[in-house]
């Protein structure tokens, strides 16, 4: 049975700030590319018999860096819309709202400018997931896209609602690695690279 590589991109101007970034479509960072150059020597000898991307450049960018073979575009990796929040830190968003603030918990939707539900990121990464369970069988899949995203997507893998996705920390030019044991779904490595 092989397993599911989730790597997210390499760093980018705003990831490298804090600011969140999920419709803005940015560049990879010099550092960034170098990130993904380095993932190269861990997905080799890894027989990937589907490598699913997101549509923005910078995941992309860093599955074609990493060495990896981009059979699909799938919009639903995408990074979570972040609606009136797009381009800020967590900590211009607490101050302004007087008030720790967590897109885990409280969402993404401002007052005039509505965001992505957390279970709608859920319904997308579970028609992902339904994609590649089959695929398994035949060898390993890769999925290139994003921090948050990738976090909702471990979490369902791991059958846990999206909002557990915040348990799993993956840093930007790192990757994660689901698997199975006693037929069961499972985390077999995180946060490396």
């Amino acid at each position: 049975m092989g397993e599911v590589v989730v790597l997210r991109h390499g760093q980018t101007e705003w990831s490298r700030t804090g600011q969140h970034t999920g419709t803005t479509d940015l560049p990879l960072l010099p550092e960034g590319e170098d990130q993904a150059r380095s993932l190269r020597a861990a997905m080799t000898g890894r027989r990937f018999v589907e490598v699913r991307v997101s549509p923005m450049q910078r995941a992309r960018r860093t599955a074609e860096l990493a060495g990896l073979a981009v059979t699909d575009v799938d919009r639903d990796l995408v990074e979570i819309d972040y609606g009136g929040y797009e381009g800020r830190t967590t900590a211009d968003i607490s101050e302004e709202l007087g008030r720790e603030w967590s897109v885990w918990r409280d969402g993404s939707t401002t007052a005039d400018v509505p965001g992505e539900a957390m279970a709608d990121v859920g319904t997308r990464v579970d028609r992902v997931l339904d994609r590649v369970r089959d695929r398994l069988a035949d060898g390993d899949v890769a999925l290139v896209a994003h921090g948050h995203v990738l976090r909702v997507l471990t979490a369902r893998w791991l059958g846990l609602a999206p909002e557990a996705g915040a348990l799993f920390a993956l840093p930007a030019g790192r990757y994660g690695v689901l698997g199975h044991e006693h037929g069961r779904p499972v985390l077999t490595g995180w946060a490396l690279g």
